[in-house]
C-alpha cells in the first residue's frame, strides 16, 4: 500500500487487502480509530477499489466462518457467542491480521496463541473494556459507508456487488458439522488449550 497525503492507491488483490488492513493496525491499536483510518483513505481510491476490498473482506470470511470457529469463538466468550457475536467475531479475527487469522483457520484451538486472546485469559468477559472484547462489528461497514459517501447514495455499495454477481450474506453460514460447544467433553477434547485458558463458567454441560 501506497498513500500519498490525500490519496491512497489500493490494489485489487488479496495480499494489498492484507497490507493495508494491517498498516491501520501499525497506525493505532484503537479499533475506533483505525476505523478512522481506514475510511479516510478509502474514501479516497476508486469505487472499484473499494468494493475489491469489501469482497476481500468477505472472501477472508469463508474459511473462519465454521462450527469449529464458532465453537472456539464460544468458549472464549463463556458461552455467550450468540450468531451474532460469532457475525462480529470474524471481522474481529481478520482485523489481527493475516499471520494470526491463517493460524486460527487452520485450527481453532490455536486461537490460544494470538496475543489479543491471551489478554483476555483470567478474567471474566463481564470485565473486558469493550476495545478489547473479540468483535469489531464496524469493519464491515467502513467500505459501504465509503462508497456511499462518494456516491451520494445508500446501499450503492450493495448494487455495485450485486452487479458483479456477487451474493452479500448478513449471517453465519458454517458448512462444516456442528457439534455442542457446550459439551465439556467435547471442549476438551476439541479445544484443549482454549479450554484450560478459559474455564467455561456457565452454560456448560458433562
Amino acid at each position: 500500500m501506497r498513500d500519498g497525503q490525500t490519496a491512497t492507491v489500493l490494489d485489487v488483490n488479496m495480499a494489498e487487502f492484507w497490507q493495508f488492513l494491517e498498516r491501520s493496525a501499525a497506525e493505532t491499536t484503537d479499533p475506533a480509530q483505525r476505523l478512522d483510518w481506514l475510511a479516510y483513505r478509502l474514501s479516497h481510491v476508486s469505487l472499484d477499489h473499494i468494493a475489491d476490498f469489501q469482497l476481500h473482506l468477505e472472501a477472508a470470511r469463508r474459511p473462519i466462518d465454521t462450527y469449529a470457529m464458532w465453537g472456539a469463538a464460544n468458549q472464549i466468550m463463556d458461552g455467550l457467542c450468540s450468531s451474532d457475536a460469532f457475525w462480529y467475531f470474524q471481522p474481529w479475527l481478520i482485523g489481527q491480521g493475516q499471520r494470526w487469522w491463517h493460524h486460527a483457520a487452520q485450527n481453532p484451538d490455536n486461537l490460544a496463541d494470538l496475543p489479543a486472546v491471551r489478554a483476555l485469559a483470567g478474567s471474566s468477559p463481564r470485565e473486558w473494556p469493550n476495545a478489547e472484547w473479540p468483535h469489531w462489528e464496524e469493519l464491515a461497514y467502513v467500505a459501504p459507508r465509503a462508497y456511499d459517501h462518494i456516491t451520494g447514495r445508500e446501499d450503492s455499495l450493495e448494487e455495485a456487488l450485486d452487479a458483479r454477481g456477487h451474493r452479500t450474506y448478513s449471517d453465519p453460514e458454517p458448512t462444516d458439522q456442528p457439534w455442542d460447544s457446550d459439551s465439556l467433553a467435547q471442549i476438551e477434547q476439541r479445544l484443549p488449550r482454549l479450554a484450560r485458558m478459559f474455564p467455561r463458567q456457565q452454560y456448560v454441560k458433562p
